[in-house]
């Protein structure tokens, strides 16, 4: 059920009118996600809600109770791991769409905002009014080929154009609603959301942007010309990434899961996708207490020891 439905359980500031129905997701690949799983659905049933327990390998993710035609779909999907369980979470609910609540079990986790000692709190929260759901945009990228779509992937990141072997740098043009932008001539180029902005963009440095912008972030990697930076634009528009000599290697990729090998000539599509992805956040969670425990925005040197990245 998406969020946007206006017979959505889980509306902003209003509390729901009855028991709700809970996916609990997770990658089995996980050491403790399966005991995690089972400690948030009995802490759910013990409010009297209706918990679906769905832990699954990553060549499993995608299938079971969520996508079924004979289940109602859940009013809200927990995650348990990191930013990489949500992206496929993402993929998983596709053009159906419901509200997600991220539990953290990696190191890092931006998108998923909550520890599991928070989990009980969030409930109480949702189940009393006292959270919002925040929007995110999502995309649609094609694989266009001799002037046909050969592939079309939904993504929540982004959608990146990677030179690959042999490692030479390639050309990538970038066409504005069919007008001639720029060319790139790099190792290639991130297409990111404002979602993806805290990921491979801000590795490849690029800016953070706010979560709930519609916008697209264009960043190039290893540009060939110092003019050639990172650009913030509207995401009412179309994209067309063509790539007229793509190296042996040369693939597009969409949050981390390589879509298609490029030929010659190949273009990559990238626009605004109708779904919105939805992230719970209550009264103790933001955007920038995210923002200030994760990059270690409270100042002083201990604020800025590195961290390392993971939970995908």
């Amino acid at each position: 059920m998406s969020s946007a439905s206006p017979t959505s359980r889980l509306q902003p500031q209003r509390a729901p009118s009855g028991p709700l129905r809970v996916a609990i997701v997770g990658p089995a690949e996980l050491p403790d996600v399966a005991a995690e799983a089972q400690r948030v659905a009995r802490l759910l049933a013990d409010r009297g809600h209706e918990a679906i327990v769905r832990i699954a390998t990553r060549d499993q993710w995608g299938m079971g109770p969520l996508r079924s035609a004979a289940a109602s779909p859940p009013d809200l999907v927990v995650v348990l791991g990191g930013d990489g369980s949500i992206l496929r979470t993402a993929r998983w609910l596709a053009y159906e769409q419901v509200p997600v609540l991220g539990v953290n079990l990696g190191t890092l986790g931006f998108l998923a905002g909550f520890s599991r000692e928070d989990v009980a709190g969030a409930v109480d929260e949702i189940t009393s009014g006292r959270f919002r759901l925040v929007e995110h945009l999502m995309f649609e990228a094609e694989v266009v080929r001799g002037g046909a779509v050969v592939r079309t992937e939904l993504g929540l990141n982004e959608a990146s154009i990677l030179a690959g072997p042999p490692f030479s740098m390639i050309e990538i043009r970038l066409l504005v609603d069919g007008e001639l932008a720029t060319t790139y001539r790099a190792d290639g180029l991130i297409v990111s959301t404002p979602v993806g902005s805290t990921a491979y963009n801000l590795s490849a440095g690029g800016p953070i942007v706010r979560k709930d912008l519609d916008a697209f972030v264009f960043t190039p990697l290893n540009p060939h010309t110092l003019s050639n930076r990172t650009v913030v634009e509207s995401a009412a528009r179309t994209y067309e990434l063509l790539v007229p000599r793509p190296n042996a290697g040369s693939a597009c990729v969409v949050d981390g899961q390589v879509v298609a090998a490029l030929e010659a000539g190949d273009g990559v599509r990238v626009r605004r996708a109708a779904p919105r992805f939805t992230l719970v956040e209550t009264s103790h969670h933001g955007y920038y207490r995210t923002l200030r425990e994760k990059l270690g925005w409270g100042g002083g040197l201990r604020a800025a020891e590195p961290r390392t990245t993971g939970g995908r």
